[in-house]
């Protein structure tokens, strides 16, 4: 199983605060470094391929990922060439996730019409595609346009797509690309949504990602006392009322273990990400030294897994 994460600390909006960070998930074996993208609030990121690009330089192996690259703000010729300048950049360690965007007050401040926000995205995404095949794309008024550079991996890096709700989930079924859930979700919404993926044509689709707070602690106190808290936090997206162990990996190394293999039984999980880091209450050592435990307890679940199965 791949196991990825977002970054735990963004007191610093610094290059260096970033990297250090992608580097140290690097060195203890996570797979994958991922940023969303967010506008017009406290902390925004804004641009994600910038700041991946900073921790493409300081890295080797690990793999930069965009949770929500917002398609719809974006003209999709100069979106193919920075993703593909990205690609090469990091010689080709990106996977692309994609969205939409939610925030109707966000998506008018960039002129776009909310209500075509889906239509826009399927266009936008669709001539990026083509631009990455390296043949001459037709755009009104011109001989042809071809994009340079290309992507170093071809045709164009793996493609994941954000999405909330049925409308959404349903197109990406139909582009037949793998569904990154929202991270507040339950396991049992998930698994509708999962079912609806599939039904609505990516059943052969096998790459199962999911985005769930993972927090590894063998103070009970400590992980009743944060999932209390985290239960006062507001989930505007969320669409059930379950208890925060439906949607966040709190506790000891066993805990965490059977919630791990409780998603890859149920859901077919190919792909953790440990995201929403920035717990309340915590300080950034402990976050730090629960991110450090992580791929060994998994580690070794997957090895006695194996054990058994072998026996």
């Amino acid at each position: 199983m791949h196991l990825g994460l977002t970054p735990w600390d963004f007191s610093n909006p610094g290059a260096r605060n970033l990297q250090e960070q992608a580097v140290f998930a690097e060195k203890l074996g996570y797979e994958s470094f991922w940023l969303p993208e967010n506008h017009f609030n406290v902390g925004a990121i804004p641009e994600p391929l910038m700041l991946l690009a900073g921790v493409a330089g300081a890295t080797s192996s690990i793999r930069l990922g965009t949770t929500s690259y917002l398609l719809t703000l974006r003209h999709p010729l100069l979106a193919a060439e920075q993703v593909a300048v990205l690609d090469q950049l990091s010689e080709g360690r990106v996977i692309l996730g994609v969205g939409r965007g939610y925030a109707p007050d966000m998506l008018k401040a960039f002129n776009v019409i909310p209500g075509e926000k889906r239509e826009i995205f399927a266009a936008t995404l669709d001539l990026m595609k083509r631009a990455w095949l390296g043949e001459p794309v037709a755009i009104e008024g011109t001989q042809g346009i071809t994009v340079a550079p290309q992507p170093l991996q071809r045709p164009h890096p793996p493609i994941w797509v954000a999405a909330f709700g049925p409308k959404a989930l349903a197109q990406a079924g139909r582009l037949k690309l793998p569904y990154l859930a929202s991270p507040m979700e339950s396991l049992a919404v998930l698994e509708q949504n999962y079912a609806s993926h599939r039904l609505a044509g990516a059943d052969q689709v096998d790459c199962v990602p999911v985005m769930r707070t993972v927090y590894v602690t063998d103070d009970r106190a400590e992980a009743d006392a944060l999932k209390a808290r985290l239960a006062q936090v507001p989930r505007p997206r969320a669409r059930d009322a379950g208890d925060v162990d439906d949607w966040a990996i709190i506790g000891d190394p066993t805990f965490v273990c059977d919630q791990v293999q409780k998603y890859q039984e149920v859901l077919g999980m190919t792909h953790l990400l440990a995201t929403r880091l920035r717990l309340p209450g915590l300080d950034m050592d402990r976050v730090r030294r629960s991110v450090s435990r992580l791929p060994d307890i998994l580690a070794n679940q997957i090895s006695v897994l194996e054990r058994r199965r072998n026996s």
